[in-house]
């Protein structure tokens, strides 16, 4: 019978979804799409003091943006729910009862200080700091005493001496010996499982066949392996997928800029792009090809081809795919997308049309939405500021007013300006002042858009009319 394919991801709601995170997601996303099997959204809420709901609907809206969908969850349900943990505590607790009847779990008493000190201790002596079984050894009768007298207990899992090893789909096989981590907490004193211990309930019981999430976990996998076999299920397929670093090599934070799904959805960043960008972190496709559209990525995504070394999050780059993406988008629904960013401004986007011909002029100079809103919005100022120097000088040369002078002259003698006419006046400005090259186009452009560099003139000309055109050149006039 052939393997269903299911597999999960499984974030906490304790802020925006991490770019880290994201790829994780987008990974188990496309190996479900590519195998026809099952992704599971579960939410790892145990943690009270940090979760929030309002953090795991921005999970929700993040993955949405980004056109992942699942098939079980929170929010839609499944025959394997609940999938909040914290709807999940009698499930873990049936399942602490069961390694108890194994003699595979025993009570810890043992304070936090007092295993801190403990740990503090070993690793001065050069020692595994791990736990030394002190309360293993507490008869039946010391247990109910310390119950008795209010102390309560942590639940800790019995680890037998020996090693744990499996064959992980990007790192081969790895090897663990037990004794380098000992018998470690599965349930708190306050009811709540540990991570390790609800991960591994919840992938039994979910019948995930395939973990694939970031190789920082690596560490966590042999417990998890231990606790699935002392309940009798039979370990899932594990994949550890290389770290993002920033570019100085170290873990990705803040200090290298954005780091949430949300900040590059702000910035004006396209799902699409990120989805491509993130995929190609550590992985690369046989073609050699660097945009992959959605439909080529699951078709051509394989584990074989996944780099063992950590990713760099070079952000040049991915701003170099956005750009690719703004380009090749559908131009209507490329408007769409960034009429909710110009909103934000006094831009009056009722008119679409005229909307719709500076976008198609601007986009090729943009990388993000945003850039397109800084773009377009010199197209709806009444009066362009010069605040740069160099703007400020050359608007104020005296080659400068000559132009500024024959170019009214000569667009006082059509009723309208278009590319074309615009360009024909420009002819005759030099013709009649002898300016040419940039002393004769440069000017003309800081009037029209503030900037000494831009799209097309002769377009911009266009857009913005006749009266608008004259109105600016004469704001400059000395």
């Amino acid at each position: 019978m052939e393997e269903q394919i299911r597999v999960r991801f499984a974030p906490s709601p304790t802020g925006h979804l991490h770019i880290g995170n994201a790829r994780t997601a987008i990974l188990n996303w496309i190996f479900a799409q590519k195998s026809g099997g099952t992704f599971v959204l579960r939410i790892e809420d145990t943690d009270v003091e940090r979760s929030s709901l309002k953090s795991e609907n921005s999970i929700f809206d993040d993955l949405k943006w980004l056109g992942l969908d699942w098939h079980e969850g929170p929010d839609v349900g499944g025959d394997e729910g609940p999938y909040r943990q914290s709807e999940r505590l009698e499930i873990y607790k049936e399942n602490l009862d069961l390694l108890k009847k194994k003699e595979r779990a025993y009570p810890c008493f043992c304070s936090e200080a007092e295993l801190e000190k403990k740990r503090k201790a070993a690793i001065a002596r050069g020692e595994n700091p791990d736990y030394d079984r002190k309360c293993l050894k507490l008869s039946q009768a010391e247990r109910e005493n310390l119950i008795q007298s209010g102390q309560k207990a942590s639940w800790r899992f019995y680890v037998r001496p020996g090693e744990v090893s499996w064959c992980d789909l990007v790192k081969d096989e790895l090897r663990f010996e037990t004794e380098n981590f000992g018998d470690f907490i599965i349930m708190r004193p306050d009811g709540t499982p540990t991570y390790n211990f609800a991960a591994a309930v919840d992938d039994g019981l979910m019948k995930i066949s395939h973990v694939i999430r970031g190789d920082d976990h690596a560490s966590n996998t042999p417990k998890q392996i231990l606790l699935y076999e002392s309940l009798d299920w039979t370990p899932p397929t594990f994949c550890h997928i290389p770290m993002i670093l920033g570019p100085d090599r170290a873990r990705l934070s803040k200090r290298h800029g954005a780091t949430s799904i949300h900040e590059f959805k702000l910035k004006g960043y396209l799902p699409e792009a990120l989805i491509n960008f993130l995929s190609l972190l550590s992985w690369s496709s046989e073609t050699g090809d660097e945009i992959l559209s959605v439909d080529r990525l699951i078709n051509e995504f394989d584990f074989e081809r996944m780099n063992k070394s950590p990713a760099i999050f070079d952000l040049t780059k991915f701003n170099w795919m956005n750009a690719y993406y703004i380009r090749n988008m559908e131009l209507d629904r490329l408007v769409d997308t960034t009429i909710p960013y110009l909103r934000e401004t006094k831009i009056d986007t009722s008119d679409r049309a005229r909307l719709k011909k500076i976008i198609e002029l601007v986009r090729d100079k943009a990388e993000s939405l945003t850039q397109i809103r800084e773009l377009v919005e010199p197209f709806y100022e009444e009066r362009v500021q010069l605040t740069d120097g160099k703007t400020i000088a050359l608007s104020s040369k005296d080659s400068s007013q000559k132009v500024y002078w024959a170019f009214l002259r000569y667009l006082e003698s059509y009723d309208t300006v278009e590319a074309k006419t615009f360009r024909s006046i420009m002819k005759q400005v030099q013709k009649e002042t002898g300016v040419m090259g940039k002393d004769l186009w440069m000017p003309i452009r800081v009037a029209l858009t503030g900037q000494l560099h831009g799209p097309d003139l002769a377009m911009v000309a266009e857009i913005l009319g006749k009266d608008t055109c004259q109105k600016l050149v004469k704001n400059l006039l000395v």
